[in-house]
């Protein structure tokens, strides 16, 4: 289970380079495969399209069974909203027994949060906005919680064309919790060549673009700008 990175190979980890080389067959979403055709040499692949993660997995199993070398692929890390998780309940599932070893991948936090600056220096959320697996209830729950607790927080699958009230709710949310000048920064595209950076305030974030693509961090308390990076205070006196 390898986790690839958010997208641009300076972003790949030797580990997770290496893995794919050694592979007999890397199975993966069809972009993903793409993104990392330049590593590819001899290995089959399997590739699908989106919400066919259970065919994926399956897959990798059954050849991984076969005796092959399988390298199943994920953007970002393959424990952070990957396939390593559904893998190894579907392994336990259906009863196999193959070798397992999760090869872990910059996420696309991470490195959101790089281009940034350094919002995550000190405790910190991630909340995906998606409600396909996940009740929005839950998702709520979990929003007034992280705004209430003052961490940071970063969101996944913030907006798309048509789920547009998701983050709506979750600037809401975070309004009675946070001052309206929380610096806020919109990574869209993170480590590719479409690569975008928007910082801004709290309360102008829904005016500016955000779409699936982009990763949404919300300081905290002791987030500041310094320049033209957002930083959080971890408390050092200096």
């Amino acid at each position: 289970m390898v986790g690839i990175g958010p997208g641009g190979a300076d972003d790949r980890t030797l580990r997770a380079e290496k893995a794919i080389a050694v592979s007999d067959i890397v199975v993966g979403y069809t972009p993903y495969i793409e993104s990392i055709r330049d590593l590819l040499q001899n290995q089959e692949t399997f590739a699908s399209g989106m919400r066919q993660e259970k065919e994926r997995c399956r897959e990798a199993i059954a050849q991984a069974a076969a005796g092959k070398t399988v390298a199943l692929i994920s953007s970002g890390d393959a424990g952070i909203y990957g396939m390593a998780g559904l893998a190894m309940e579907l392994i336990a599932a259906e009863k196999q027994s193959v070798p397992v070893e999760v090869i872990p991948g910059v996420s696309a936090a991470n490195a959101a949060a790089a281009v940034l600056g350094a919002p995550l220096m000190c405790d910190f959320a991630v909340i995906s906005l998606s409600d396909l697996l996940v009740p929005w209830e839950k998702i709520v729950k979990r929003l007034e919680a992280a705004a209430a607790a003052d961490l940071t927080t970063a969101l996944y699958n913030p907006r798309s064309k048509r789920r547009v009230e998701q983050l709506k709710k979750a600037v809401t949310t975070f309004l009675e919790h946070r001052d309206k000048r929380t610096p806020v920064g919109i990574v869209t595209a993170a480590s590719t060549a479409n690569e975008k950076i928007v910082l801004t305030e709290l309360q102008y974030l829904l005016e500016q673009e955000v779409t699936m693509q982009s990763v949404v961090i919300i300081g905290c308390s002791s987030t500041k700008n310094i320049g033209e990076w957002m930083v959080t205070q971890r408390g050092y006196q200096l």
